[in-house]
């Protein structure tokens, strides 16, 4: 769904100064992303704002099958390797617009700053100094941005919510304060490139290759619960349960970010991105059980919290029977399960972001957190990642 033909209509989109039109060429890095694949699917439409959109796709692996119909010209690329880098992407001379939307998980903080800092620096190193028109960089990192690391969730003092764009770097390491470090440095070499920074929260949306995609994960649980007669029980603490949350539609994410590259007084800012609505997890909860067919669900008082990770610690063959009899496409559990991120992000209370200066920019998009999570598991089922 897109904001400029479903109502939910910017400011911005009146007003006739906007780049593009005269054709723009997009560089979507992380393209089998959970937003890639929304950039990819949104671009070329005939009527996305500074198109009409040429578009190059990165990813380290071998196109899936599930992205086989996106009209993208899809590069495989390990952006890790720098030679290899230089040679895969030597030819994107046309190149007008990079969406950076990536990432590479280590062991701890130290190391994710080092090889996401090392990746984006490769990636621009390779196409700035080659692309002539290059106008605008977006670089999506997200509401780490504002409580710290992985490993330091819940365990650190960070900033009070709600978060504003404006609040100082937190005093430790962070690989989203690397990546905005090379990008500010390396976009400095070329006159007149623009940038922006756009930073989700918990992203709604599609890709079984995704770190961080708890639609798919908690979809791969109940189908679990479902196939085993079990009943769908939250993972989560229950300040989790109880407290406001937000989320980000990804389509949502990837309209913020196009306008962002469009629209003058979007560019050189950072930006928050939700769906500026609330939703409890108990609420979420029970239209996950409904999707499933799942009578039995809710959250356990007392007793010792049994992480997802440890749940579904066993499981493997369990997925493998229900690919095998709904036809799915061929995943192991392990690349579809991102157990430590759920287990993460339902530890605690909600971080909650404002959206007050990406709308006063004249960004008004929203979603309705619901619909949207239904929605993206409709569209995992279409695709056969999961079962009816």
């Amino acid at each position: 769904m897109s904001w400029w033909w479903a109502g939910d209509l910017s400011a911005a989109w009146k007003k006739p100064a906007v780049q593009g039109g005269q054709g723009s060429v997009a560089l979507i890095v992380g393209v089998t992303g959970i937003v890639g694949n929304s950039l990819a699917e949104i671009l070329p439409r005939s009527d996305t704002p500074g198109g009409p959109w040429k578009v190059y796709g990165v990813a380290r692996r071998p196109r899936p099958n599930w992205h086989e119909n996106c009209p993208v010209e899809y590069i495989q690329c390990d952006i890790s390797d720098s030679a290899l880098a230089k040679s895969k992407l030597s030819h994107l001379t046309d190149v007008t617009h990079i969406f950076y939307v990536t990432w590479a998980s280590r062991s701890n903080e130290a190391e994710n700053c080092k090889i996401n800092g090392l990746m984006f620096r490769n990636l621009l190193q390779a196409v700035v100094p080659i692309a002539t028109n290059l106008r605008h960089v977006c670089l999506q990192t997200g509401t780490k941005n504002y409580i710290g690391p992985f490993e330091s969730f819940y365990n650190f003092e960070s900033h009070d919510p709600p978060y504003s764009e404006d609040l100082p770097r937190l005093k430790v390491d962070n690989f989203y304060y690397t990546l905005e470090d090379v990008m500010f440095e390396e976009v400095a070499k070329k006159e007149g490139v623009t940038w922006s920074v756009h930073r989700p929260d918990i992203i709604f949306g599609f890709s079984p290759y995704s770190l961080m995609n708890i639609i798919v994960t908690l979809s791969v649980y109940a189908a679990i619960c479902k196939h085993e007669g079990a009943p769908l029980m939250f993972p989560g603490t229950k300040e989790a349960w109880n407290c406001y949350a937000i989320a980000s539609d990804a389509d949502l994410v990837a309209e913020q970010e196009i306008w962002a590259c469009v629209e003058p007084n979007a560019q050189n800012q950072a930006f928050n991105i939700h769906n500026a609505d609330y939703f409890k997890w108990k609420h979420l909860w029970k239209v996950l059980a409904e999707q499933f067919g799942i009578e039995k669900y809710g959250f356990e008082e007392g007793g010792e919290r049994e992480t997802l990770a440890e749940r579904m610690k066993d499981k493997g063959p369990v997925w493998e029977e229900i690919v095998k009899k709904n036809q799915l496409s061929p995943t192991k559990l392990e690349e579809v399960g991102g157990w430590w991120f759920v287990d993460t992000m339902l530890s605690g209370d909600a971080f909650i972001s404002c959206m007050n200066k990406s709308k006063e920019h004249g960004f008004l998009g929203f979603r309705n957190s619901t619909k949207s999570f239904v929605h993206w598991i409709g569209k995992m089922r279409s695709q056969k990642i999961i079962p009816n």
